[in-house]
């Protein structure tokens, strides 16, 4: 046996082989993404509606590649779940189920057009040639045999999605489509690009929950656009849940739980910013009387759950940006009084301490109005006193410096992206 040293790999030669020239492997980079949970039952699809059906889902990319790969999840389903076929193409709208003509591509999955994913897991389709510009739409079709055994997906996709009858992955139009303003099965689409993301830490706010469906009109949409007018090299992944908590589950995991499949999992994060909280603070008011200790528990409690994430990003080379929680006296669900107006000054003094987070972005101060500081001021805050309108998620996106991400010390690559 013959072994030779070729740019600083061990290269095992069996007699007779060829050498071959190394090709280096594609620097991913993930463009799109969403948090994924249980669906609640008024968000999910029912068993018989995904029985032999082709589901059709648009998602809004960010940065763009000459090659994508697509994440299929079943995270929290309670059986192997088969996707009998895959496709990708580009949309003729957001709102619309058809397709432009010549522009279906079918995934594959280890070479072959179907894919058994096992429950609990998320499996990634092989690279495919599929040149895509920054903020252009793509559209995943996907057909089941049979429905999954537990749904996994994102309610809030603000996006309309499509499910018709029978294998329709390649067709150009689905009439006749049942219409779901949710995503199933879908978590990830990755470019081929040597950049940067950034993820979107949070909650309904997040979320984009008042955003006019299709119209892509999230904060982070906004951020994705400017730092694509800026010509920066950095994906926006909004991994927001609406009813997210810090510390307990609501409406999907509590943000401590899903920090490692969000945050760090992604390909080519280098950047979180945390907009979290609220919820927790919403939720004491929730509670029959209580005491002072419970208020000081809460805030110690959401404190603790910020210097986790740091850590944990900080081990990984990822820079943490803080969000100050916004104001939410007035709200309809919450209904909250001056002790949790206190407790969400207190948790914003330390997102605001230097030294806690890397970098602070005060949503606050943006968002709150000058002559009563414990509300949103009107025009950006909604009639339920705790939701941006879209023109306080434009105003939330536009506010954000550029500057606090770097094209500088990108970090590398972590292995298999």
């Amino acid at each position: 046996m013959k072994a030779r040293q070729v740019i600083g790999f061990l290269i095992v030669l069996l007699p007779g082989a060829l050498l071959l020239p190394a090709t280096a492997a594609p620097h991913w980079t993930a463009s799109w993404a969403a948090s994924q949970q249980i669906p609640e039952p008024a968000n999910s699809v029912a068993p018989a509606d995904l029985t032999d059906a082709t589901l059709r889902q648009i998602v809004h990319l960010s940065i763009g590649g000459k090659q994508l790969r697509v994440h299929l999840s079943n995270a929290f389903g309670t059986q192997p779940l088969h996707i009998t076929a895959a496709h990708i193409a580009r949309p003729v709208s957001p709102a619309s189920a058809a397709i432009v003509a010549g522009s279906d591509t079918p995934l594959l999955f280890s070479g072959h057009a179907d894919v058994t994913i096992p429950a609990g897991a998320d499996y990634v389709s092989d690279p495919v040639d599929f040149p895509m510009a920054p903020l252009s739409d793509l559209a995943v079709t996907i057909h089941y045999d049979a429905a999954p055994a537990q749904e996994t997906g994102h309610p809030g996709s603000r996006t309309t999605s499509y499910i018709v009858h029978g294998d329709a992955v390649s067709q150009a139009d689905l009439p006749g489509a049942k219409t779901y303003d949710h995503w199933y099965q879908l978590s990830a689409v990755d470019v081929a690009a040597n950049d940067q993301a950034v993820v979107a830490l949070g909650d309904s706010i997040t979320d984009g929950h008042n955003v006019i469906t299709n119209t892509d009109g999230r904060w982070t949409d906004v951020l994705a656009q400017r730092l694509v007018a800026a010509h920066r090299h950095i994906a926006v992944l909004n991994e927001g849940i609406g009813g997210n908590h810090l510390l307990t589950d609501g409406l999907g995991p509590n943000a401590l739980a899903r920090f490692d499949r969000d945050v760090l999992s992604p390909a080519g994060v280098r950047y979180v910013i945390v907009l979290e909280g609220i919820n927790d603070l919403g939720k004491l008011s929730l509670t029959p009387n209580p005491t002072p200790a419970d208020h000081a528990a809460l805030v110690q409690g959401i404190i603790g759950a910020f210097q986790q994430i740091v850590m944990r990003a900080h081990a990984h080379g990822i820079k943490v940006i803080g969000a100050t929680i916004m104001p939410f006296i007035g709200s309809q669900y919450y209904h909250p009084g001056p002790a949790n107006e206190a407790d969400r000054l207190a948790v914003n003094r330390w997102i605001r301490t230097p030294g806690n987070f890397d970098a602070v972005v005060d949503f606050d101060a943006l968002m709150r109005d000058p002559a009563n500081p414990g509300q949103l001021v009107r025009g950006l805050g909604s009639d339920d006193f705790l939701h941006p309108t879209p023109q306080g998620y434009a105003a939330m996106g536009n506010a954000i410096p550029l500057s606090l991400f770097s094209t500088a010390g990108k970090k590398k690559s972590k292995t298999g992206h």
